[in-house]
């Protein structure tokens, strides 16, 4: 057996001279099964709100979008496309025209984009998750249908169970000259019912979703689209499928995987989740610095067991390396408890939901979501490790310091 790590574990067990050691170790584990615990809590918190957002970003944005690098519009109808909608890897493939308009309900107006799709688009079954009245469709009995995104109904006061009211859309012709006399008629206007509102983000909230073939009479644009959305298989490679069409489709177009779309939303996330980190972090730190009182007062205890050792022959390196795992084991108890009571603690509010938000809302779940990620038990424990050992080690110092006047005077 490690004749340091023997000795070491018999201090942590044995009971020492002064009561103070024993209330100080019980603080330093106490300290750091805290921070331990309240650090895997938090981040796990954040990795299940991260899912809840992504979840509704992901229902509205697709896998993959191509759009043109230059320009706004481009034609569909080239052999690589009409080869690319026949490839059995995609689920949903999704032709867009989109282009700002001025929407005007009743005595009130807005500006909005306008965002014509094909009928893919409504293969994306998790539409629903993110209505809040009416019902997701483009088309019914009685003809084409608009979504609109909440913050249009909040601004224009839009009835969705009202047949009679429907949303009227103004959008300029192209290649026309304003006319002074009556300037109404250098704007197509095209009237649609509205069918359902969708909540997901401010970003997304001012969009109006209608048939394509409603956005083509809007905007005068007969063959042209502004992107392809793409949804894949399950199980299919979304970054090999993206690399494999940027290879193919040339300079002039982009293509833009999810986090591309959102990078911005996926930095906050990632910012976030980091900042919390690091403020838990320096809490954690000061916990773990509490082993240096701890182990000072058990080097004062031991001084006599210093002394002997050093005399039968152990070296300043032996003797270093008993109070460095004795530093290491008092916090790594604390951290291994700590993750363990954090982990239960996130599965039962996983499974039971105990602690709760205080708004209900229908799209983020009542209580506080939680989803584990390895990589942040792994953080944690190596954030505990690393401080935990310097604390140790300049602990660990103080036992050799006056290891030779202790010979002497034993």
């Amino acid at each position: 057996m490690n004749t340091p790590f023997f000795i070491a574990r018999r201090y942590l067990f044995a009971k020492k001279s002064t009561n103070a050691i024993n209330i100080i170790s019980t603080i330093s584990v106490v300290g750091v099964f805290v921070g331990s615990a309240a650090l895997i809590t938090i981040l796990s918190v954040f990795n299940g709100f991260g899912e809840v957002v992504l979840k509704m970003f992901n229902t509205i944005t697709p896998e993959i979008v191509i759009s043109p690098a230059a320009g706004k519009t481009f034609s569909p109808g080239s052999a690589y496309f009409n080869a690319l909608k026949r490839n059995k890897d995609i689920y949903s493939y999704t032709e867009v025209l989109s282009e700002n308009a001025l929407l005007r309900y009743n005595d009130k107006q807005s500006v909005a984009l306008v965002k014509g799709v094909s009928a893919d688009y409504l293969k994306n079954k998790s539409l629903d998750s993110i209505t809040l009245e009416g019902k997701f469709l483009l088309n019914n009995s009685a003809g084409d249908c608009a979504v609109i995104g909440s913050a249009i109904q909040t601004y224009l006061m839009v009835n969705v169970a009202n047949p009679f009211d429907q949303l009227q859309i103004f959008s300029p012709k192209k290649g026309t000259k304003v006319s002074s006399v009556n300037p109404a008629d250098d704007f197509t206007i095209l009237s649609i019912p509205t069918a359902g509102v969708f909540e997901v983000q401010q970003d997304f909230d001012n969009l109006a979703i209608v048939p394509l073939s409603f956005a083509r009479k809007l905007l005068g644009e007969p063959e042209k689209i502004s992107a392809i959305e793409i949804n894949l298989k399950p199980g299919i490679n979304v970054d090999k499928f993206k690399e494999e069409i940027e290879q193919r489709i040339g300079a002039n177009f982009e293509v833009k995987d999810r986090i591309q779309q959102n990078k911005v939303l996926y930095n906050i996330l990632g910012s976030e989740k980091w900042a919390v980190y690091i403020i838990l972090t320096f809490i954690l730190i000061i916990a773990i610095f509490n082993i240096i009182g701890s182990l000072t007062m058990l080097v004062i205890d031991k001084l006599k067991d210093i002394a002997i050792l050093s005399s039968l022959g152990a070296g300043k390196k032996l003797i270093k390396r008993i109070f460095l795992f004795e530093g290491m084991m008092i916090t790594m108890t604390g951290c291994l408890f700590g993750l363990l009571i954090g982990f239960i603690f996130c599965l039962v509010q996983r499974e039971f939901g105990l602690v709760k938000m205080s708004q209900e809302n229908l799209l983020i779940p009542n209580a506080y979501p939680v989803a584990f990620k390895w990589t942040d038990f792994l953080l944690v424990f190596l954030t505990v490790s690393i401080f935990s050992f310097v604390a140790s080690a300049l602990s660990a110092n103080l036992s050799v310091k006056k290891i030779n006047h202790l010979n002497q005077d034993l």
